[in-house]
Order: structure tokens, then C-alpha cells, then sequence
């Protein structure tokens, strides 16, 4: 790293008001240490509180603190991935706003990087929350790993240290539900994990509430995997031996019911089974229906080639409604040049 390479720093906010003064004081402390050029690319995810207002402040005070506002609330994901879009750095920090991820750290990264690696990306030790959230982590990375179709490291999150070239790899997938923390997986190059002590969040509520955690492991399951579709394959199967044993013992009982009678077995109506029967296959034929439905949703997300987000103004940067609207192959080559 020299005084010429360029790191660009991506933090979305949504609300963060309360916590903001620290996160600029803790990264201007750690920016001039880099001894790099570098810019601060904050994305304003449709916040209602004053989070703009000290934005604004931070961008007069230093251009290098560059603003992107969108018109709403895109969510993380695609706030990340307009900071992504925006960014013009060698090198591209991603950081959460609530200081969970200590900016403290990042010098490790960059030893990382120096030392041939193209992604850097932090792995939680421990976490603060409760147990029970601690449990959903834990159960929703382990399943990620298990069913996606690439290796997905597990608890990693968003922090994470990407060389340009992944992140214009990224950039030129046009996905309208991005899993950030999936793509940077997916692209692959050489990648390799920094171990860090995640910190409680520094000042505020987090904006992740449970619908939008189980969201998120939605995008993240799906946008990673296709074995879910091969869920109808496998229930339709299980059902149908199980049906076909169910049948086969019935019809043994009817031709042999007295030789069977002392072992219990008898011919019953059958009313209570049957009601059981119809509900567990109505169960299994609606959750196949859901799943392929949740597909076809992301299908037609992406066949509508909406821009991803909208914005309504910047300070600092320069983006039309073409950079939210990424084509394959445009921004960066697929393969070795």
C-alpha cells in the first residue's frame, strides 16, 4: 500500500442518528493512520430521523466523506450494493454504522491483502446479543453452509476487505435481492478469514427485528442454493413409499384380518387417519407450492428490470439511474484478461 492506493470506505445508515457522532470520531481517528488515499461513501437507506442532517455536516467538514441519499428504504442489502456501485477505491471497506465491526481492526486486513489476498472478511468470535439470537446466528450459518452450492464461511458477516476487481465482479451481477456476504463468496479468488471480538452496538436499537433477520436468511438461503426446489422431489418420494407401505399393510389385513386379529390388527374405518392423511399431504403440496413460489418471486423481481434503488441526492459522487441498473459483462470481465 502506498500514499497512491485508494481505499473506499461503504457504511450504510438507516436511523442511526444516536450513533453516528461515535462512528465519526473512532473513523477519523484510524483514517490518516492508513497512509493511504481514501474516501468515506455513507448511504442514507431512507432514514426519517436526523441522520442526513449530520451527514451533510461530516461531508462540509471533509469532501472526502462522500453521501449518496436513496429516495426510500431499499434495505442493507441494496444499500450496500449502491455503496459498492459508488465506490472508486483499489481497495473497498465495508462497515456497519453501529461500530459492531471496530474500524480498530482494519489494519489487519490490509496486512492480509498485502500478503496476496484478494478478500478479507471477519469472522465473529463472540457476540454480544442474547442467547437466543446468538442460537439463530449460529443455526442460520450452519444451514447456509450445509445447503449452499459454495463454500459460505460461517460467521462472517458483511466486514470485510475486497481488492477492486471482486468488487466490480459484483458490481455486474444484476440481482435485485443481492446477499452481499453470498456474491463476495461465489466470485471466489483467494480469500481468507481475520478472526475479530464483535462488540456490543455502540449506541441505538438495531434496525434488524426478527421479521427482517428471517428475511435476510431467506435471501441468503435462496440466492445460494437450489437444493429447497429439490424438497418436492424428496417429500413427493418419502410420501409415496410411505403411501404405497400404507396401502400394501391395509390390504393385508383385509385378506388376512382373522390370522392378523390376536396380533391387534383389525379393518377400521379409518375416519381419523384419513382426515391425518390429507392434512399432512395438503401440508407438504402448499410448502413445495411456497418454495417454488418464493423462486418465481426472485424470477420476476429480476425479469421486471426495475432500477434497484432510486436516489435522491448526493454530495460528492456522481450517479445516474444507469448505475442502478447493472448489465452483466459491462463493468467488468468475467474471466482472465
Amino acid at each position: 500500500m502506498t500514499r497512491e492506493t485508494k481505499v473506499s470506505v461503504v457504511i450504510p445508515c438507516f436511523n442511526e442518528q444516536e450513533v453516528l457522532p461515535l462512528l465519526f470520531e473512532r473513523l477519523q481517528a484510524v483514517l490518516p493512520t492508513w497512509g493511504t488515499d481514501f474516501e468515506v461513501i455513507l448511504i442514507d437507506d431512507g432514514s426519517r430521523d436526523a441522520t442526513w442532517a449530520l451527514l451533510l455536516e461530516v461531508h462540509r467538514r471533509d469532501p472526502r466523506w462522500k453521501l449518496l441519499r436513496l429516495a426510500r428504504n431499499f434495505g442493507h442489502q441494496t444499500a450496500l450494493r449502491a455503496g459498492l456501485q459508488a465506490s472508486r477505491g483499489d481497495l473497498v471497506v465495508v462497515l456497519d454504522a453501529d461500530l459492531q465491526d471496530p474500524p480498530e481492526v482494519l489494519p489487519r486486513f490490509f496486512d492480509q491483502w498485502k500478503a496476496g489476498h484478494d478478500v478479507v472478511y471477519a469472522v465473529r468470535q463472540h457476540r454480544k446479543e442474547g442467547w437466543f439470537m446468538r442460537t439463530a446466528y449460529s443455526s442460520f450459518y450452519r444451514t447456509l453452509s450445509l445447503l449452499s452450492e459454495f463454500d459460505v464461511p460461517l460467521d462472517s458477516g458483511d466486514f470485510c476487505l475486497m481488492d477492486r476487481q471482486v468488487v466490480e465482479l459484483i458490481k455486474a451481477m444484476p440481482e435485485r435481492q443481492p446477499f452481499i456476504r453470498g456474491l463476495r463468496s461465489w466470485v471466489g479468488f483467494s480469500q481468507v478469514a481475520v478472526s475479530y471480538e464483535r462488540d456490543a452496538r455502540a449506541a441505538g436499537k438495531s434496525k434488524y427485528n426478527f421479521r427482517r433477520l428471517m428475511a435476510l436468511a431467506l435471501d441468503g438461503i435462496l440466492s445460494s442454493s437450489t437444493y429447497p426446489l429439490r424438497l418436492a422431489t424428496w417429500f413427493g418420494a418419502t410420501v409415496s413409499c410411505i403411501a404405497f407401505a400404507a396401502a400394501v399393510l391395509t390390504l393385508f389385513i383385509r385378506i388376512f384380518a382373522v390370522q392378523v386379529e390376536p396380533w391387534g390388527l383389525r379393518p377400521a374405518p379409518g375416519i381419523a387417519s384419513t382426515i391425518i392423511c390429507v392434512l399432512f399431504l395438503g401440508g407438504v403440496q402448499l410448502l413445495c407450492l411456497g418454495i417454488l413460489g418464493e423462486y418465481l418471486g426472485r424470477i420476476y423481481e429480476n425479469v421486471k428490470s426495475r432500477p434497484m434503488w432510486t436516489i435522491r441526492e448526493t454530495r460528492g459522487l456522481h450517479m445516474t439511474v444507469s448505475d442502478a441498473q447493472p448489465h452483466p459483462g459491462t463493468h467488468a470481465p468475467l474471466g482472465p484478461v
